[in-house]
């Protein structure tokens, strides 16, 4: 079988952002670059569709890397019953970062699990021959009027990004950051298969390198 992929990207900045390590707790950390399920995510903010599988490949950070202290009043369900009954909210600290800047890359293959199709989406891919280069243009289409399938955010719903679209011609990559090594980072809460079940997956001994951090080649 002849497998086609396609290549899309993207640039995304903001004031703050969190990648968070699930190894911190109740005092959240954010890893140094974003992590291969939040760069998936990032691409389906803008396109989505079960039809097709979003591959992420790296992403070049293009800020220098800066950690910041963050807190904020958490007012929702996981707050003690003491503090739902005086109503009172609880004071979350972080560790985000700050004036981040990245170029991310993926690949764009088909979705051969047909079976898991709503009517729509099988309708869709029935009609398209080449459903990873359907997406590609598509997507770049909708990057470059500013379009997005749902709100685009750098890690927390709060931190929106202040500019997405294409690669800005000022935007250059830090290729003198000396190396980051990340021991380990989370690459998936679920599979990579559209309504997959929890499955948490990790990616060991990374290194974000002259400002690029590669994702490990994984069959999909």
């Amino acid at each position: 079988m002849v497998t086609y992929s396609y290549s899309v990207q993207m640039e995304i900045a903001g004031d703050t952002a969190i990648w968070t390590r699930p190894d911190s707790g109740d005092s959240p950390i954010s890893y140094p670059a974003p992590t291969y399920s939040a760069v998936k995510a990032l691409f389906e903010s803008v396109l989505w569709g079960p039809v097709v599988q979003i591959i992420p490949t790296k992403v070049e950070v293009c800020k220098p890397i800066q950690w910041h202290s963050y807190v904020t009043n958490y007012g929702g369900p996981l707050r003690s019953s003491k503090q739902f009954k005086e109503g009172t909210p609880y004071q979350l600290y972080a560790t985000v970062l700050t004036d981040v800047c990245y170029r991310l890359y993926a690949t764009v293959m088909p979705n051969f699990r047909k079976r898991d199709f709503s009517s729509k989406a099988s309708a869709w891919d029935q009609r398209t021959t080449a459903p990873g280069h359907a997406y590609q243009d598509m997507f770049n289409r909708r990057l470059k009027r500013g379009q997005s399938y749902a709100s685009l955010c750098l890690g927390w719903k709060e931190f929106t990004p202040s500019y997405f679209g294409p690669f800005r011609d000022g935007t250059r990559v830090c290729t003198e950051l000396p190396d980051i090594r990340i021991p380990s980072m989370l690459r998936q809460v679920f599979g990579s298969e559209y309504q997959s079940a929890y499955q948490a997956v990790y990616d060991t001994d990374l290194v974000i390198h002259q400002g690029t951090l590669v994702y490990p080649e994984r069959r999909p």
